[in-house]
């Protein structure tokens, strides 16, 4: 019969390899409305557009990150999760610096257009909230992946209001504004991403400062994540398997 860790390392390698083929999905999703609505935005003149594409570049960028490491340590995780946050708070700085051009120097965009591509983006990215459900609890990098998804759908659905607002009002401040808030919310999830993220790499040094007493005490233990000393020398080897950090899956 299999052991614990045996039987927990595969049940780990099936989740990865599920969570692998959605951000694969994601990615393409992303990296392709990135560029349909970079496009409009700059065609249509709008800020909160403009806001909602560098949003889908950022998620791109994440879900390729989150591939590379999918099968790494969960040190290596939680300095993806790190980076992450660094690009969050580089785009909502950036969004904000166009929101302050548009508001002393802009004009009101095409809200037609405006509110068609906002649609677009909430279609997909409804799709890719769907998709990271039920992955969402899994670990700190699936996590922070579906905080994204979750801003994308707030800030998609704001973008399209904005663009009702434009449309009734003639003006360009409803877009404006949106676009600050928009920022705002990415300085808010990069600040939430970039605080677990450094705890999560505290703890990881810190389990990788344990030591196992002896080959008795571990070999007296109940649990199924405590391998002996040269177990765990293995694990840090091969840092995919359920033991490492001392806990399962």
């Amino acid at each position: 019969m299999k052991s614990c860790c045996e039987s927990k390392s595969g049940e780990l390698a099936e989740l990865r390899a599920s969570q692998g083929k959605v951000l694969k999905i994601l990615l393409a999703l992303n990296a392709s409305m990135f560029f349909v609505e970079f496009t409009a935005a700059w065609w249509l003149g709008s800020t909160a557009l403009l806001g909602d594409s560098l949003d889908m570049f950022g998620d791109a960028s994440v879900y390729a990150l989150t591939l590379y490491v999918l099968h790494r340590s969960v040190r290596e995780r939680a300095m993806s999760a790190l980076i992450k946050g660094i690009v969050m708070l580089s785009l909502g700085l950036i969004v904000f610096g166009e929101a302050g051009y548009q508001a002393l120097n802009g004009v009101a965009p095409a809200a037609h257009g405006m509110g068609v591509f906002a649609l677009l983006a909430l279609v997909v990215n409804l799709i890719c909230f769907g998709l990271l459900w039920r992955f969402k609890s899994d670990d700190l990098n699936m996590r922070s992946t579906w905080l994204c998804s979750r801003n994308d759908i707030i800030a998609n659905a704001s973008v399209f209001g904005a663009a009702i607002l434009v449309g009734w009002t003639g003006s360009r401040w409803p877009d404006v504004l949106l676009g600050a808030a928009i920022a705002a919310l990415f300085l808010q999830s990069a600040w939430q991403v970039i605080r677990d993220a450094r705890e999560e790499l505290r703890e990881a040094r810190e389990a990788e400062n344990d030591q196992i007493p002896d080959d008795q005490d571990a070999s007296n233990t109940s649990s199924c994540c405590t391998p002996p000393t040269a177990a765990v020398v293995l694990e840090q080897s091969h840092a995919s398997s359920c033991c490492s950090s001392k806990r399962c899956g």
